[in-house]
């Protein structure tokens, strides 16, 4: 039974939950869905996202419509009016989100953002955040509806058709293989060609590389310099293709970024390696396979320099990267394969 307020809340209640971007924020949401969708008494549940993000989305069982945002928030507003929501679970809290709560006029839930205490953190390296993951803050917000997190972990579903065809791989990738993800929106982000060569040269197992069109550079360096190991498809797969791969890999070495979080969804073994962000910002593989490692330099003064990464080193070192243990990375790497 599910009572806000003392009420018990009726059947088919209609919510609308907002979250624009990006590919990480979105995979974490997926908690919030399952909960809302099982826990409530047969709610229908809306998702509003950025066009460009549907396919995060699409084959997600809980999501009954899926409202997309091109550029023009009074176009899509109609839209949004005509469907009399009940409820709004605003999970990106920025001024778009509040412009659609202001003109819904209906009872919202909101995520609490911390933006004070990570500036704090990030400016002056003053660490009051709470040590918690955001998709347990996210659950907080849903928690007056009467929710409660069923601790199943991330959502990540692939429609069957977009699926990559495990069969066109090379035989010797067919048998296992490490997804390397080089994507990163931020060059902070990104671990540098020159440090990945010196761990896959550690290392005689198949290694293919995901990335999008910013990583075809740094993925046809590490192409070219590898020991014959590498299969490069940087910037020549979909997301869910991407996704697949990584749902199938025996173990997943990524960059702080959306495909860290996908891996988690499929409870992969996660190497994550952090530059200029940290996990004390909360963003971390939420619920990771036991053996996954956070792969960071301790004792720099400078970390996080950005909450979100940026695109060059201020201090102009670029030490959380280039000082990296790769040998370490290999080790474990070679363990876990």
């Amino acid at each position: 039974m599910n009572i806000f307020q003392g009420i018990i809340l009726p059947l088919n209640t209609k919510i609308l939950i907002i979250r624009f971007s990006s590919i990480g924020d979105i995979v974490l949401t997926s908690p919030v869905i399952r909960c809302l969708k099982k826990q409530l008494r047969q709610p229908e549940i809306h998702f509003l996202t950025k066009e460009k993000h549907e396919d995060l989305l699409r084959g997600n069982p809980y999501i009954d419509r899926i409202h997309l945002l091109n550029s023009n928030l009074t176009e899509l507003l109609p839209q949004l009016q005509k469907e009399e929501f009940d409820y709004i679970v605003d999970l990106h809290h920025n001024l778009r989100s509040q412009f659609i709560k202001r003109n819904l006029r209906k009872k919202s839930f909101t995520l609490k953002k911390l933006n004070v205490k990570k500036w704090l953190l990030v400016q002056f390296k003053i660490n009051i955040l709470p040590k918690i993951h955001i998709v347990d803050r996210m659950m907080h917000a849903v928690a007056p509806l009467g929710i409660e997190d069923d601790e199943c972990g991330l959502d990540y579903f692939i429609p069957e058709e977009d699926s990559f065809d495990l069969e066109t791989l090379p035989e010797e990738f067919r048998r296992g293989y490490v997804a390397v993800v080089l994507s990163g929106t931020y060059y902070t982000k990104r671990f540098p060609a020159e440090k990945h060569l010196e761990f896959l040269t550690l290392l005689h197992v198949p290694c293919i590389l995901i990335g999008g069109k910013s990583e075809v550079k740094l993925a046809r360096q590490i192409e070219k310099q590898a020991n014959g190991n590498v299969l490069n498809l940087c910037h020549q797969l979909t997301i869910n293709q991407s996704a697949s791969l990584v749902k199938n890999a025996r173990l997943v070495v990524s960059n702080d970024t959306g495909l860290m979080h996908i891996a988690a969804a499929f409870n992969k073994k996660i190497l994550s390696i952090w530059g200029s962000t940290t996990p004390d910002l909360g963003m971390t593989p939420y619920r990771p396979h036991p053996a996954s490692h956070i792969q960071k330099v301790e004792g720099l003064n400078c970390q996080p320099c950005s909450k979100i990464g940026r695109q060059y080193c201020p201090k102009k070192h670029f030490r959380c990267m280039l000082d990296q243990n790769t040998a370490e990375m290999a080790r474990w790497i070679k363990i876990n394969f």
